[in-house]
Formats: C-alpha cells, structure tokens, sequence
C-alpha cells in the first residue's frame, strides 16, 4: 500500500521581507504637475525648492516694544524720547543716539538699534507717549530676528520627494510660491469581490439574504487612498463571471497605475479575480506571517499597446484578504508605504515607540500578531477585548497597533512597540 504524505506547506513569508518585495517593484511615476500651494497638502515635491529669497528679509522685532541702541541703557529707569513708530510693513529711519523707536512684532529694526525692550518693561514718561522709562537693560540681540535666520537665500528648503505639510505649504508661501512642482497622482482603481457584499443603502438591513454583508471595505479602502493623494476610480464588484473580470481588468490596466481588491486571495478560494489576473499578466499569492492578514497577492496586469506611454509598465496588482481588520492592517503596513514609494516620496516607515503594556497576552502567536490598542490616562495601552480579524469596532475603539513579535507573550507593564494610527494614516 502506497501512503502519500501530505505536501509540506511552504514557510510563512516575513512581513519585512514582503514588505522589501513590494518596494523592489516600483518603478516611481515620471510625470509631475504644477498645482496651486493651496491645494498641495500631502503632495509629493517633484523637485527641490530652493529660495531665491531670505526669510525673514531684513532683521524685525519679535515683541511689541521699543526698539534700542543697547548702550544707550545701561541701568534701570533710564528716560528716553521716542523718535518714530515703526510697524510692520513699514520702513524705519536710522535710530538717533539717545532715542528709542516705538516698535511692533515683525516690524523692520531701525539702523542702529541692536535690541527691543519689551512694552511690559517700560513706562511711559508722564503720559506722554514722546517719552518712556526703560525699566530693564537689554543686551544685544534681545527680541531681534536676525534676517535670514529661518531661510537663507539659494539653499534648498524642501526637498524632492517630501511630502508636503501645513507647515510646509506655509513655508513654501513664504518664498512667494503661488504654486509648487508635484508628482502626479497615482491613479488606483479599487475593486470589490465576493457574492455575499451588497452596498448600503441597495437592500435596508431586516431585507439581507442569509450571509450577506454590507461592504464595509470599499469605503475605508476608498478613503485610505484619498489621503494619500491618489486618483480613485471606484469600479464596484467585479461580476462573477469570468469574461466580465477580463473585462474589466483590461480597461482598468490600461487607464490606472495600481489595481486594488479585497477579498478572494486565499490560497484554494475559488475566484475569477486570480485566473484573469494570471491570464493577463502575472501573479503571486503570498502568506505573510502576520496577524491579522495572512493572505496577501501582488502581480501586475498588461497594458494595451495603445495605453500610450505607460504601455511599457504593466499596471500594478494587489489582491488584499477580505476580512475587514485584515484589509486594514494589510493596507496600513503595505500598500500605503507602496504608494508612497509610487510617487517618489521620501517618507520613511513610522517607527513605533514604546509604552507599557496596560494588558495581559498569556498565550504566544506563531505569527507577528499587530493588536488594537488605545492610550489611556495613564500613559499606558489598554486592548480591545475582540481581536478577531472580522471585529472592524477594533480599530474605530484603538488609537495605534501594538507590533507583537511571534511567540511572544505580554505582561502587564511590560513595554510594547506601538504604532499610532495618526502617523499610519497620514
């Protein structure tokens, strides 16, 4: 009798190694644009910027105040006439020896002056606002902002491959830039697989057939996309027909950068999504060592000869688990640093910080578990009693990630490596 041994499953791959795969793939988009620095926020800089000015322009005071030749005060009480008022915006004329210059924040220091005394610390002489006590002695360079101390002229000052900030659209507009060089948005069409998803709204909630379920993952994933600057093209749920899914991954290949699903990736699920993909181009179905979010493909789609100059690049293609804690974390960890990597940007992985354990995990996981969590009060993280990979309450409940090493165990007020949603989302 012949006994046939089971086949030995292949190791799980590692999320850093997954991570590496996917990054050694892109090739970062070419095309860029010019839009207005109003609109720029969580763009990718195209190109450096660099000053053609100094910031601030000349030397100003950083205090409402009197501005002062330092050696004209030399102990308290000193009485001095006030020889002109200076606001922003305005020119000053040289400061005579033995006169002060009635000053406001921002405003251009006067030849001469080397300090600004604070209004709190002066008193004017009798009422009379053409005189005033110093009442504390300055040293050089009090409350003065030295010209060219934030910005000096001909130097880089945003780098290419940056992602543009609040600050840093502000910091662009005070170089005069109307308008800033970005990378084009990569252009994603989102799919949705699986006869059990119907859409809010299509059938109220006491009408669902046994084992539907609303399709929670296309409106995060969606969201997901947009805050980091992509173009989305919403296509729905691919029909489950075989023809329709070529279909429509031709057309979406042809016109996108990035084909993104959810659903229909694990290893024997039967599914039109991978046979079509693998027809019109390639694909490879990973098993990552982490929790949650085992299943993971990534492949590529040809391009029609006609699709123009983006014909020689096939369209990427990731396939994400379907669970919605799964799709979430996957997307978080994986495809928002493959996106990022898409346009050139510069930005690095955000690394965890560590903060003691407000919890208990007394039995270890064979894989790099990633729990929700929430900072509490105390400084410390509490967990989401449901760490199911279906229980997507977790993460709306949680603030962060708690990144836990296979087979390890946690006990209370021990440190873990924390990962915050702000940063993961941003």
């Amino acid at each position: 009798m012949t006994v046939h041994q089971p086949a030995a499953r292949a190791p799980l791959m590692s999320l850093d190694d997954a991570l590496a795969s996917l990054l050694g793939r892109v090739v970062p988009l070419s095309a860029f644009e010019s839009v207005a620095t109003f609109d720029a926020d969580r763009r990718v800089l195209a190109q450096d910027l660099v000053s053609a000015l100094q910031v601030p322009p000349n030397d100003n005071s950083s205090m409402d105040g009197y501005a002062v030749r330092s050696v004209d005060v030399t102990a308290p009480g000193v009485v001095l006439s006030v020889s002109q008022r200076i606001a922003a915006g305005h020119a000053a004329e040289p400061l005579r020896p033995g006169t002060c210059a009635r000053i406001f924040t921002g405003a251009p220091m006067p030849e001469g002056a080397d300090a600004v005394v604070m209004q709190e610390d002066t008193q004017e002489v009798g009422g009379n606002i053409h005189g005033v006590h110093i009442n504390a002695v300055p040293q050089p360079g009090q409350w003065v902002r030295r010209a060219g101390e934030d910005v000096t002229r001909g130097t880089v000052v945003l780098s290419r491959g940056q992602r543009l900030t609040p600050a840093g659209l502000g910091l662009a507009a005070s170089l005069g830039l109307a308008h800033v060089p970005v990378v084009a948005r990569p252009r994603v069409a989102l799919f949705s697989t699986g006869d059990e998803l119907v859409m809010p709204g299509e059938v109220p909630p006491q009408d669902m057939k046994p084992g539907a379920i609303y399709n929670s993952n296309r409106f995060f994933l969606r969201a997901l996309l947009q805050r980091l600057g992509c173009e989305v093209s919403d296509l729905g749920i691919v029909p489950d027909r075989r023809e329709a899914t070529l279909a429509a991954l031709k057309t979406a290949a042809d016109h996108h950068d990035l084909i993104l699903t959810s659903g229909g990736v694990s290893v024997g699920e039967e599914d039109h999504i991978k046979p079509a993909v693998q027809q019109l181009g390639s694909l490879d179905l990973w098993q990552i060592g982490m929790k949650p979010g085992k299943p993971f493909a990534y492949g590529s789609v040809h391009r029609d000869a006609g699709a123009g100059a983006s014909a020689s690049q096939p369209c990427h293609f990731i396939g994400l688990p379907g669970n919605p804690v799964s799709s979430f974390v996957t997307f978080v960890l994986l495809v928002r640093p493959f996106l990022l990597r898409l346009q050139g940007a510069s930005t690095d992985i955000p690394k965890p910080v560590m903060l003691p354990a407000h919890f208990t995990v007394t039995r270890a996981d064979k894989r790099r578990e990633f729990l929700r969590v929430r900072r509490n009060a105390e400084g410390g993280l509490d967990l989401f009693p449901n760490q199911s990979s279906g229980v997507l309450t977790s993460a709306v409940w949680g603030d962060g990630l708690v990144d836990n090493p296979a087979g390890v165990t946690i006990a209370h007020g021990d440190s873990v490596p924390y990962l915050s949603f702000a940063e993961l989302l941003a």
